[in-house]
């Protein structure tokens, strides 16, 4: 797998100074959505990121371990069992509830930053408005707090505009609460990808962007905004080479025949390494700048690649996700044709890949 880091940072400063002048905290979770944490946080710090956001403490404490000492937000509660390494580790708290609340206070040894979330509407995790005020005071009225935040998360910004509205106007109307109950807000942030981007007004003092700064879109009106360059691609090459009868039929299940005597190429990925198996009917990769169907259902290690007349050579060039010559197979491709979406895709490829960084 390539991963294209002078794209990432491409996309970095691109959309920060769209955003400008809220700060841009890049969403890392998930393995930075398959492409690797580590490489892909130093890059978006270098391009114009000034904090990180990750899912589990355990992934925030691989970013330091790797010398990153940039702020890292953990979108949600861990385990109390956690909230040592938390705070160990110097990462930044989303809280929610009063007992966790609670327990990070007792294992802050000095002062603990504390974001606040507010559940707007998308129904995950999240204070209600009331619980959320509660807590904003206990953070006050604690010295070993400080209230660095309070934060929404967007359920429908690429689809609904109505709902994303109300949305938008509830945390108004909690972050006013707050003000009004003489607390300061260090940084109010609500908008992802399709909210930073389609909404300037739930930009704020910070948005957190994941799915953008690699690359992907969120929807098709953010294309009408923001030009942004895909930074992986899956590219391996062929391993076996072998011409097969016409009405041959490959790999398990014995899906389909060939429409000819065609040669087949076999290609070491499969869905062990992302390649989803529904992609068996409709997927094509590209050898030679063309696209190739696959020629039978993907195996957990290799798929079958039916080149027709063409004859190929053990170790040619096969890009699964990317581009050659002037052709290109998208991660959007992938997911409409596997009824899932782009973020899957890219999230769900496996370690099994080396990673081949480049800038």
């Amino acid at each position: 797998m390539d991963v294209d880091l002078g794209a990432l940072a491409g996309n970095v400063r691109r959309i920060a100074a769209l955003v400008a002048p809220a700060e841009l905290c890049a969403v890392v979770k998930a393995d930075a959505y398959g492409h690797g944490d580590v490489p892909v946080a130093e890059t978006a710090l270098e391009a114009g990121a000034s904090r990180l956001a990750v899912a589990l403490v355990e992934e925030g404490i691989r970013l330091r371990e790797a010398g990153i000492d940039a702020p890292i937000l953990v979108l949600s509660e861990p385990p109390v069992s956690a909230v040592t390494d938390l705070v160990a580790w110097d990462l930044t708290a989303t809280v929610y509830r009063a007992s966790f609340l609670s327990a990070l206070a007792e294992a802050t040894t000095g002062t603990a930053e504390v974001h606040v979330k507010v559940d707007t509407g998308m129904h995950r995790v999240g204070a209600d408005p009331g619980t959320a005020l509660a807590l904003v005071r206990e953070i006050d009225r604690d010295p070993r707090l400080v209230l660095g935040g309070v934060w929404s998360h967007l359920a429908v910004a690429d689809t609904d505009a109505e709902f994303t509205h109300r949305q938008i106007e509830l945390f108004d109307r909690v972050c006013g609460a707050v003000e009004e109950a003489g607390v300061e807000i260090r940084r109010r942030h609500l908008a992802n990808t399709p909210g930073a981007i389609l909404y300037p007004d739930a930009r704020y003092e910070m948005v957190r962007v994941g799915l953008g700064i690699y690359g992907l879109h969120p929807c098709p009106a953010t294309r009408d905004h923001i030009e942004l360059e895909p930074v992986m691609s899956i590219v391996s090459q062929v391993a076996y080479v072998r011409r097969l009868p016409a009405g041959s039929r490959p790999s398990y299940g014995r899906r389909r025949p060939l429409g000819g005597d065609h040669f087949v190429a076999t290609v070491p990925v499969g869905y062990a390494d992302g390649v989803p198996r529904a992609w068996s009917d409709d997927g094509v990769v590209l050898v030679g700048a063309r696209r190739r169907p696959f020629a039978g259902v993907v195996t957990m290690d290799q798929v079958v690649v039916d080149v027709g007349e063409d004859q190929v050579e053990e170790g040619d060039e096969v890009v699964l996700l990317g581009r050659q010559g002037g052709v290109e197979v998208t991660a959007d491709e992938w997911a409409e044709a596997t009824g899932t979406i782009n973020y899957e895709i890219v999230s769900r490829i496996g370690p099994r890949l080396p990673r081949r960084y480049r800038r």
